[in-house]
């Protein structure tokens, strides 16, 4: 059978992390079974003979190397640390809300204390992002945790849920602020350090707004003539790669959800067999250490199940969240272009109407011309 690039690259690093967690666990008949599986994901090849690589990294650490972005730049060489905690909640007559404690230490001149601590809500992140993107088109800004969920499905005010969205808006920050342009931005320094955003909220919001429409009305239903070689073959990565991305997300989340079920039948399993062995005692010594391998399995595949779901799918989403960062970016470089297109247009249709009044004008001289010669020629 020949599988799909994203399938073999998430059954190889599934089989790398089933090893991982087998050799912890002690037990050396598991980890040739996930070492033979690693070996059978090497060796598959893609529909074009490409072979797939999933080559079995040297220790754990480079595993996790593999599955989470390296946002740590060297602490020595920064000037800028910035810290989300503490979050809180506030419930009024109109919304109930959740803000965080924002705080800062700089060395830096821009800011006219060293420390700052303030607090924000996950709109004013959102806020901040819509700033940054504005001020600065042309770099891809970092995605932000995703606002919306689904109701009944996630609280937004379960603890698990805000600690994930905290440790989001603390990487969003601290990418940001280790940003060599971003982290100069005026829209960073004010979120940082004004305690209410509120006035900075309402400033220019009817003239960007009115730009807004302007742009689009202008660029709205105009059509590129072409896009250059290099874009094109980036959006179309961005796009095969998106949907290699979204593929692997949704076998991942079937993985887990299918390991969450069937570690439920697992633990209805194991007592089973303690009940057993204290029935049948020729069998006791044998039942019992089914049920504590049973057991000990219990407890592996809930650590795999968990580390799935916290390094893994994360890691995932955050690299479909960058993509549809990296595409607005491409989107409004189209929008600059089919805006420049179409003032070039503008002027090429008003030269070549400026030229055929022109030609009117030269057609015309010679009947005036003719016109008043016989009028001279009458009176004379």
């Amino acid at each position: 059978v020949v599988w799909s690039q994203p399938v073999m690259t998430l059954m190889g690093i599934v089989s790398i992390v089933q090893y991982v967690v087998w050799k912890v666990a002690g037990c050396n008949a598991c980890c040739y079974v996930a070492l033979y599986s690693i070996s059978l994901n090497t060796d598959q090849m893609l529909p074009n003979g490409t072979p797939v690589e999933t080559s079995s990294p040297s220790s754990s650490s480079s595993l996790l190397n593999r599955l989470q972005l390296d946002d740590e730049p060297n602490s020595e060489t920064r000037d800028l640390f910035v810290t989300v905690d503490d979050p809180k909640k506030h419930v009024s007559a109109m919304e109930t809300f959740i803000t965080y404690r924002v705080s800062i230490k700089t060395t830096r001149n821009e800011f006219d204390l060293p420390e700052y601590t303030v607090r924000r809500r996950y709109q004013d992140f959102d806020w901040l992002r819509t700033k940054l993107e504005e001020s600065q088109p042309t770099h891809l800004i970092p995605p932000l945790p995703e606002k919306f969920v689904v109701k009944g499905v996630v609280d937004r005010f379960s603890e698990d849920f805000v600690e994930t969205r905290r440790k989001a808006l603390d990487k969003f920050l601290k990418r940001i602020a280790d940003h060599p342009v971003l982290s100069f931005n005026d829209h960073f320094n004010v979120f940082l350090t004004v305690k209410d955003l509120n006035p900075y909220k309402k400033q220019g919001l009817a003239f960007i707004t009115k730009m807004g429409e302007s742009v689009k009305y202008v660029t709205g239903g105009y059509k590129l003539r072409s896009r250059p070689v290099e874009f094109a073959a980036m959006g179309d990565y961005l796009d095969t790669f998106s949907q290699k991305l979204g593929t692997i997300d949704r076998i991942a989340q079937r993985i887990v959800k299918e390991q969450a079920e069937y570690l439920v039948e697992l633990r209805e399993y194991g007592p089973i067999y303690s009940s057993w062995s204290a029935v049948e005692e020729e069998l006791n010594k044998p039942l019992d250490g089914v049920s504590n391998c049973v057991g000990r399995c219990c407890i592996t595949l809930d650590d795999l199940s968990e580390d799935m779901s916290e390094d893994f799918l994360p890691v995932l989403r955050e690299y479909v969240l960058y993509i549809e960062s990296m595409k607005n970016v491409l989107r409004k470089r189209d929008q600059v272009q089919a805006e420049y297109e179409a003032k070039l247009e503008t002027a090429a249709y008003k030269k070549e109407e400026k030229q055929g009044c022109l030609a009117a004008w030269e057609s015309v001289i010679p009947l005036l011309q003719e016109k008043l010669e016989v009028k001279s020629e009458s009176h004379s």
